[in-house]
């Protein structure tokens, strides 16, 4: 570990909950590290201290303590016993290490899908404004190829365009829906997904080529005001 690295302008954090998804995560991490030649760090957050973790948890640190001296991590954090939230943490974790991207899985099992909702995203971007956002979407734990990554996600906008409504990145002067853009890794085009929370629930719709294709997901009682 701690071997001098070949950019130090950029440096590469992980956060991992409990599951076998941690694994993925700080391998697709590390290989994020190599290509960028990069410092890599690994986060795990927990409200309980550390002598109250069950054999299961104890497991999941050791094994990530081992793959973390295999990779040559930088450094294993663990932050036991934390009552803050979790963007506060992380955005600590950012700012004292010098994070510039962040990658974070999402699937039905795992706590940091949090970070998916809108009003997080808000939170955390207002936060780290500097750091770039890498989501990962495990859809099953036993599928090693069900990955789908989406870049940073940047705030934006859905502005109706005659009967569709596209994506802005500029606030525009007409009513609009405002949440997080996530665009897909290796398109030329506005293709990904867009978040955003109403009435304290998060929507989700997809994007192709900058413009919602299922709109109809969209809050019909949000959308009258905007086809006046």
């Amino acid at each position: 570990m701690k071997h001098v690295k070949g950019r130090l302008d950029e440096s590469i954090l992980v956060c991992v909950y409990y599951g076998r998804n941690g694994e993925r995560l700080i391998r697709r991490g590390h290989k994020m590290a190599t290509m960028l030649d990069c410092p890599l760090y690994i986060l795990s957050v927990d409200s309980q201290p550390l002598d109250a973790f069950d054999a299961e948890k104890s497991n999941y640190i050791e094994e990530w303590k081992e793959l973390a001296e295999e990779l040559e991590v930088e450094k294993f954090i663990l932050q036991d016993n934390e009552k803050r939230p979790i963007q506060k943490v992380i955005a600590e974790v950012a700012k004292n290490y010098g994070i510039s991207q962040i990658i974070v899985g999402q699937s039905a099992q795992s706590r940091w899908e949090e970070i998916t909702k809108g009003s997080f995203l808000n939170v955390l971007l207002k936060e780290v404004p500097f750091v770039d956002f890498h989501i990962v979407a495990v859809q099953r734990p036993t599928d090693d190829d069900a990955n789908e990554t989406y870049e940073k996600g940047v705030r934006a906008y859905l502005i109706k365009e005659q009967e569709n409504f596209k994506v802005a990145f500029t606030c525009p002067k007409y009513v609009s829906i405002e949440g997080i853009f996530f665009k897909e890794i290796g398109t030329d085009f506005d293709n990904g997904i867009f978040k955003f929370t109403y009435n304290d629930k998060m929507h989700e719709v997809h994007i192709s080529e900058g413009y919602v294709v299922d709109q109809e997901k969209l809050p019909g009682e949000f959308l009258s005001p905007l086809r006046q």
